[in-house]
């Protein structure tokens, strides 16, 4: 069984180098050997914050063990600090445009690009605002996203089972509804295509139309390169909130429909 065992894993190894190249002629990034990339810019990081990552850790981490213990505003005023140390380390500066166009009240929903497991990071130290987020169930054990998502309160969703899926929407729809901001990425994944976008799978929307409330299109660019490219040179990424559209400009229009509504809408800002 040991040998059969080591069969699969070489085959396994194969074809993952075989997507790489494949993706490599399309010109969309290889996920092969991506924990190493990841990791170079997140040793950075933590090296030039050396003193204060032992504290900045044990905080995140009891943070994330006592989530009901502090309001989101408390952990979100930690979790920037966290954010805001570890970009200055990391080379990374974050330009915020458009915070002035979201709802005054909140309970509503963000719908960005999905470019990189940095993406949830820059739109928290992008905006002043507190949200959760809608977030597949593949990256909840990821260390550090698993303590920022435990503090946030986000809900994971198993794309391979649609029962499970349609659960988590309308409890992000209900969450909505009770006056809080949810971030769903509608992608689905990361685009690992830079700035260009995936198709919008028009099934995320469903929680604006449950909720009955304003979506909010996030227009996130250069958001791929902090953890999902091989280089720590400075980068500045680009979180862009765009105008809302209320309920009642798509109300009545089919989920397709708004997807593509709202996708073009961010397509224009990522790739001009």
């Amino acid at each position: 069984s040991s040998a059969a065992s080591d069969v699969y894993k070489r085959q396994g190894i194969i074809q993952r180098r075989k997507t790489c190249l494949r993706e490599k002629s399309s010109g969309t990034f290889c996920s092969f050997g991506e924990g190493e990339k990841n990791m170079k810019r997140i040793l950075l990081m933590v090296l030039r914050n050396l003193l204060l990552v032992p504290w900045m850790w044990c905080r995140l981490c009891y943070h994330a063990a006592h989530p009901d213990k502090y309001s989101l505003e408390e952990h979100f005023k930690m979790l920037r600090f966290v954010v805001q140390r570890a970009n200055k380390g990391g080379n990374v500066i974050v330009e915020s445009y458009g915070a002035e166009n979201l709802p005054e009240q909140d309970g509503f929903v963000l719908y960005p690009n999905h470019q990189g497991l940095y993406d949830v990071l820059a739109i928290a130290g992008a905006c002043s605002r507190t949200f959760t987020v809608v977030a597949k169930k593949e990256v909840e054990h990821i260390p550090f996203l698993k303590q920022v998502f435990a503090c946030i309160h986000a809900l994971f969703m198993d794309r391979e089972n649609l029962r499970q899926s349609m659960q988590v929407i309308n409890e992000a729809a209900d969450v909505v509804k009770e006056g809080k901001n949810v971030i769903l990425f509608p992608e689905g994944t990361r685009s690992r295509k830079g700035n260009q976008l995936l198709e919008f799978k028009s099934g995320s929307f469903k929680i604006a139309v449950k909720a009955k409330c304003p979506i909010v299109p996030v227009a996130l660019k250069n958001c791929f390169v902090p953890f999902d490219s091989n280089t720590v040179r400075p980068v500045t990424v680009e979180v862009h909130f765009l105008d809302p559209i209320p309920y009642e400009e798509y109300q009545g229009m089919k989920t397709t429909e708004i997807a593509e509504m709202v996708k073009k809408r961010i397509e224009a800002v990522v790739t001009a």
